[in-house]
């Protein structure tokens, strides 16, 4: 079945009703807070199968050879303790983890299935099961981008804070990973704690980010248990999913983020197990082995976190990467880009765990056509295929390396419309209308366009993009001949100056401001 569908708005309040003027009115505002009945998070994909049961089989099988026959270097003393403790063993010199057979498909029989990721609001908490999808932010760009000089400055904190203001206020950005690199707070671990602050200051809804070190990691979750109300409430509640890039291909563990996953379970917070590869320079060429080799890679990191605290909530992040190879530089707005995705999917929904991939990372560096193909085809296969959480699904620019504030409102329509395509048809015998085309075509007036059906489906089965322009060229004319991207500008405009969220209690605030720098 479809995940809940809501009616409500930005701040809970209800999408106006009744009559074509509201009706209208709701349309237009679908980029500022105006929730489409057309879609929903959660909606289920699952019909691109870019990978055959046999394929699937085959790369479970070779992932499950590198990890018992090639294995993994770095693993830190704890880490080799661990495993060789439940069955792993090191090689003779080489110092390379291997994990049986065995070991690993015992720890995939208890790990975590079935958790949500929750926001600090439960109206926006996430239900990453099965082949539901919900798309999101991701990413450290370290730029951004003037759309209307085409200027390049240093990212800001204050960039990250209003890029998590504009998801809040946007429907179809369903959650809020770090966006930006705070470039003007030179000091990492106030960066890091100043990034944490910033995603759940400017929004309700689902957040992530990631930390350099287990003890920056342990003042943040402190940092949260102020924001939830206690270490109980967020161990209940966790509304923040820690990103960790726990391997360095090909096959080698990080080894401050083995302390990331240790510290995670200590701390009862969700983590995305992240293995990215470039696809011909850290990975095989070839599709299929980058695929083999980063599912051996998570599932290694699924291992770990299953050992220390078995049922863990950890997200499925294979994320091969592809390389353009007359380069050797990151495509992420490559059509391969999307095909691994959804085939990374379709390995996550094997093993039946909840998982996290990475489409929209166009390789443009502005608004522009190629940007809009990039996106939307990368965005696409990976809803099709079901992937629970779709990363950097908007804001992302010159591949990864820059963000866009705009790019916020045009994505949102974006994501809308890939929503709606990947929900599907309704063949109903209410959606057939065989008696609706008799009365039109016999007694009626031989159009659709005033039926009762037209209008009681026309928001429903239709999802209509607040900026996109459907007018004819001589109304566009007309009307000032206005481009989409300056639309945009309009609208990100109108939703920074506005209101902005306070999403943490004033008291718990100056609590937070008193214990850490926060320069917000």
């Amino acid at each position: 079945m479809h995940g809940t569908r809501s009616t409500s708005g930005v701040n809970g309040q209800k999408r106006a009703r009744g009559g074509r003027a509201a009706r209208r009115s709701a349309r237009s505002e679908g980029a500022g807070g105006g929730v489409s009945p057309a879609v929903w998070p959660g909606l289920e994909g699952g019909r691109y199968k870019p990978l055959d049961e046999n394929a699937v089989q085959a790369v479970h099988e070779t992932a499950l050879r590198i990890l018992a026959e090639i294995g993994i270097q770095g693993a830190t003393a704890r880490c080799v303790d661990t495993v060789v403790a439940a069955g792993g063993r090191v090689t003779a010199g080489g110092g390379r983890l291997l994990m049986p057979v065995a070991l690993v498909e015992r720890m995939l029989s208890v790990a975590g299935r079935g958790f949500r990721l929750h926001g600090q609001d439960a109206r926006h908490d996430l239900d990453p099961v099965g082949t539901r999808i919900h798309l999101g932010t991701s990413g450290a760009a370290v730029h951004v981008i003037d759309s209307e000089t085409c200027a390049v400055r240093d990212s800001t904190l204050q960039d990250l804070y209003d890029m998590a203001c504009l998801a809040d206020a946007l429907p179809n950005i369903h959650m809020f990973q770090r966006t930006v690199v705070a470039r003007d707070i030179p000091e990492t671990y106030d960066m890091e704690i100043n990034t944490a602050y910033a995603c759940t200051l400017g929004t309700a809804k689902p957040v992530g980010t990631s930390f350099s070190s287990p003890d920056t990691m342990r003042d943040a979750v402190e940092m949260f248990h102020l924001v939830a109300g206690g270490e109980t409430a967020w161990r209940a509640r966790p509304f923040c999913c820690v990103s960790t890039c726990f391997i360095v291909p090909p096959l080698t563990f990080a080894e401050e983020a083995l302390g990331i996953i240790e510290t995670a379970a200590e701390t009862g917070t969700p983590i995305k197990l992240v293995a990215a590869g470039q696809a011909g320079a850290t990975s095989p060429a070839t599709l299929a082995g980058a695929v083999a080799q980063q599912t051996a890679e998570v599932l290694a990191g699924l291992v770990y976190i299953n050992l220390l605290n078995p049922g863990h909530p950890a997200l499925f992040g294979a994320l091969p990467f592809i390389s353009d190879l007359r380069t050797g530089a990151m495509s992420g707005g490559s059509a391969e880009q999307g095909v691994l995705m959804a085939a990374c999917a379709q390995m996550a929904q094997h093993y039946g765990i909840p998982c996290a991939v990475s489409a929209g990372m166009t390789d443009s560096k502005m608004p522009d056509y190629q940007a809009g193909y990039e996106k939307g085809i990368t965005e696409l296969l990976s809803a099709l295929a079901g992937a629970n959480l779709i990363y950097e699904a908007a804001g992302m620019y010159g591949s990864l390396l820059a963000a866009s504030c705009e790019s916020f409102v045009l994505d949102n329509d974006l994501i809308g419309s890939v929503l709606r395509a990947t929900r599907g048809i309704d063949v109903s015998e209410e959606a057939l209308a065989f008696d609706v085309i008799q009365e039109v075509c016999i007694n009626g007036p031989g159009h659709f366009l005033g039926h009762d059906q037209t209008l009681g489906r026309m928001q429903t089965d239709y999802f209509y993009p607040a900026l996109a322009d459907r007018s004819t060229p001589e109304q566009w004319r007309e009307s000032g001949a206005e481009d989409l991207l300056e639309r945009a500008r309009q609208k990100t405009r109108k939703i920074l100056d506005g209101p902005r969220p306070m999403h943490v209690a004033r008291e718990v605030d100056r609590v937070i401001r008193d214990r850490f720098d926060i320069r917000l």
